[in-house]
């Protein structure tokens, strides 16, 4: 047998062993959605940075770094500073708050802080989850595609295919324990296949001198890090739009509830160091990765960039090893979408079906909604997949866009201060969703600034502006 095949095939069983040896601790909602909040430091410090990343980290940044050279590390640059505020602002008072609040997803959470009896901030919530997750799991599912076309010749439709159904069988099978313990395995993979790449490609073209000399002639602007951009261009289009993108981590429901599913408050401060450690491996190694596919096959050299990592791999490693390494771009994908379809399914199965519709619904009952959920929302995600011409790293920023200005703004305020409102919370997720949406659809305004940075600004100050113009909420304290 092919040795990639075996390797791959290999890693394969070890998600769907995961998936049936989880699925005896599955029995409540609770444990579906949030493994019972029974997970440990370095299960929830690698889930949340596996689930964070997705395939656009080991797919997309590359490919963007193979494109534009060294000024892709301003990615990465506004990704970790996002990933550490997301650990120190929000980590701590989010858990405390929403067990406290006996909140399991993020709607939960916004409707017990508010005490909103309409049910307004946990409809407009969940549809902004809803909407935004579809894109984002479509995302996952065509990374697949890609991934297992360049791997093993399989037709893009077929790769999508195996992806989706892999996913979707843990998923329903062990909820949120499947989930947290692949993506532990799946982000071991990850971060080891960004240390070895780099170190493999480094030694075959000559070390630091020979990739430069390779790149350089090329396009010396390459190896810059404005990319030989000035003056507005480089200061709204590149440093501020490629920082932008972590302004989105504090608002992204499917790593936030990691943090609600942690054993006690006080691991956060050991799951920090850890996820911050894989953040500096992983970043700078898919950056590298592209560097290292530029200097071998050029600016033009392979007909779609995104291909650069499993391509670097058959380059540079014995195939089994490559195997296992291109798994590593699987594993992305599949880490990130499981933790999507569970929050998007969390939003049909407790916003909808038990808060709304039957309060008083056994768990039996509302696991096997999730389940269904699940099924429901990855079918639609996969029909996306199939009509979508973006790239996979504009998709998933489109997504990212969306849900980190809905969300950050209003986690962070309701959080912190304590003048947050109800209808500021609510102005906050219309305002931010909204400009997102529009802001990527208008060409005019979409070439000036990745959407993110006004989205999360405007939503910003109508949280803020709203909740000074409405009446206080009572009896509200915040975690110290």
């Amino acid at each position: 047998m092919d040795p990639i095949l075996l390797g791959f095939i290999g890693y394969l069983l070890v998600v769907v062993v995961v998936g049936l040896w989880t699925f005896r601790y599955t029995k409540t909602l609770s444990d579906f959605l949030l493994a019972g909040r029974r997970l440990g430091a370095w299960v929830v410090a690698f889930s949340e940075r596996a689930s964070g990343e997705s395939a656009w980290l080991l797919i997309g940044l590359p490919g963007l770094a193979l494109a534009s050279g060294f000024s892709a590390i301003w990615s990465a640059i506004g990704c970790a500073a996002g990933i550490l505020a997301s650990w120190t602002l929000v980590a701590k008072r989010l858990r405390v708050q929403t067990e406290k609040l006996g909140a399991l997803t993020l709607p939960d959470y916004f409707e017990a802080r508010y005490k909103d009896a309409s049910h307004l901030l946990r409809i407009i919530s969940m549809a902004v989850i809803v909407f935004f997750f579809t894109f984002y799991v479509a995302a996952q599912f065509l990374a697949a595609g890609k991934v297992l076309h360049t791997t093993f010749g399989i037709m893009p439709i077929h790769g999508m295919i195996i992806g989706a159904v892999i996913i979707l069988f843990y998923t329903i099978m062990g909820g949120f324990f499947a989930v947290a313990w692949t993506d532990l395995v799946q982000g071991i993979l990850m971060a080891g296949a960004m240390i070895l790449l780099p170190v493999a490609g480094w030694i075959e073209l000559g070390g630091a001198a020979g990739i430069a000399e390779r790149i350089g002639a090329i396009d010396p602007n390459l190896l810059s890090v404005t990319g030989g951009q000035t003056g507005r261009s480089l200061i709204l289009g590149l440093i501020v739009g490629s920082c932008g993108i972590g302004l989105g981590y504090v608002g992204q429901p499917h790593l936030l509830t990691r943090f609600m599913a942690i054993r006690r408050p006080e691991d956060l401060r050991k799951g920090t160091v850890i996820a911050m450690t894989w953040v500096i491996i992983a970043f700078w190694g898919a950056v590298l990765v592209g560097i290292v596919g530029l200097a071998h096959f050029g600016a033009d050299g392979l007909a779609d960039a995104e291909h650069v990592m499993p391509q670097v791999a058959l380059l540079f490693l014995p195939a089994g090893v490559a195997g296992i390494v291109i798994s590593a771009a699987i594993a992305a994908m599949m880490s990130t979408a499981d933790s999507q379809l569970l929050v998007a399914t969390s939003a049909l199965s407790e916003d909808i079906y038990h808060q709304l519709i039957n309060k008083n619904a056994s768990q039996r009952r509302l696991v096997a909604i999730s389940r269904v959920g699940t099924v429901l929302i990855g079918v639609i995600a996969f029909l996306l997949a199939l009509r979508a011409e973006e790239k996979v790293y504009w998709f998933v920023l489109y997504a990212w866009a969306g849900l980190g200005a809905a969300f950050g703004p209003a986690i962070v305020l309701s959080l912190w201060w304590k003048r947050t409102t109800k209808w500021g919370v609510f102005a906050g997720m219309v305002v931010g969703s909204a400009t997102a949406v529009i802001w990527r659809n208008v060409p005019v305004l979409k070439g000036l600034v990745y959407e993110l940075v006004p989205a999360f600004v405007l939503a910003l100050i109508a949280v803020l502006v709203v909740s000074l113009l409405t009446e206080p909420p009572r009896d509200v304290q915040l975690e110290e």
